[in-house]
């Protein structure tokens, strides 16, 4: 079998285009094929045990702690993974969502859900980003088939419309209250396994959640966050966009696009 790789362009229908524009989220499954799962796995499950700080046992951490290990920017740390991330195939996806000419990195980062791990509460990414536009994804890709007990996202669906929440941070507060919210106003909520190379892809504004690891195997995620190659620093609004600033598009100016040797265009 022929696979399209990761230097080829990812052919988006005007279906799925559409359901992301109403849904802002999709799932759209061949997207890495399983050679370059199982490469780009090994190498990412590799960095991540290099990089890891994280010494606690699972007991004695908070919610977040417990949602799952965190290693940012691996790009900037093995060429090989720089490869995938800086790729034409998620880039033209992301430009293809969200209706961009090219679209910029705003940062990677591997979310390891250890055996056992928590939940991850309901939130919205651009809580966190000092970006000023909507046109902004995540690229959510397992490294392995994620059945539901393993925690694969959970997405509301068109919840990018609400706009209580999107001053919570992520934790036992934000699952809560919006766990409530987004039953009161009927946004339905989609969560499905993952087949092997199943990628999603996620708007900064949608509110979504992942549930507990209840399996013996560490669920292994690496995710990509684009956004428009013309989007602006805004004046930040709390202070985890500061540090948002100050570490993943430092000397950035608000008002000026986000150009930093650190959000290269891609695609």
């Amino acid at each position: 079998m022929a696979y399209i790789t990761i230097h080829d362009v990812y052919p988006l229908s005007k279906e799925q285009i559409a359901f992301y524009e109403e849904n802002r989220f999709i799932k759209l499954k061949h997207v890495l094929n399983p050679e370059e799962i199982q490469h780009f796995g090994a190498l990412i499950s590799e960095e991540v045990e290099r990089l890891n700080k994280e010494s606690k046992p699972l007991e004695e951490r908070d919610t977040y702690g417990k949602a799952f290990l965190q290693i940012f920017n691996l790009w900037t740390q093995n060429e090989a993974i720089k490869e995938l991330v800086l790729s034409k195939r998620l880039a033209s996806i992301a430009a293809g969502l969200m209706g961009c000419e090219k679209v910029r990195i705003y940062h990677d980062q591997a979310l390891f859900k250890e055996a056992g791990g928590g939940i991850t509460p309901w939130h919205a990414d651009q809580y966190y980003w000092p970006i000023d536009t909507d046109k902004t994804v995540t690229a959510w890709i397992p490294l392995q088939a994620t059945p539901l007990e393993m925690g694969p996202l959970e997405f509301s669906a068109k919840s990018h419309q609400l706009l209580f929440g999107r001053d919570l941070e992520i934790g036992d507060e934000s699952e809560v209250q919006l766990k409530q919210k987004l039953r009161i106003n009927n946004f339905e909520h989609v969560v499905e396994p993952f087949d092997v190379g199943e990628v999603s892809f996620h708007s900064g504004w949608v509110f979504h959640r992942a549930g507990a690891n209840q399996t013996d195997q560490t669920r292994k995620v690496m995710t990509v966050i684009y956004m428009d190659a013309e989007a602006k620093l805004k004046n930040p609004e709390n202070q985890n966009q500061i540090n948002d600033w100050n570490t993943w598009c430092p000397g950035a100016k608000i008002g000026e696009v986000i150009n930093s040797p650190l959000n290269p265009v891609v695609g």
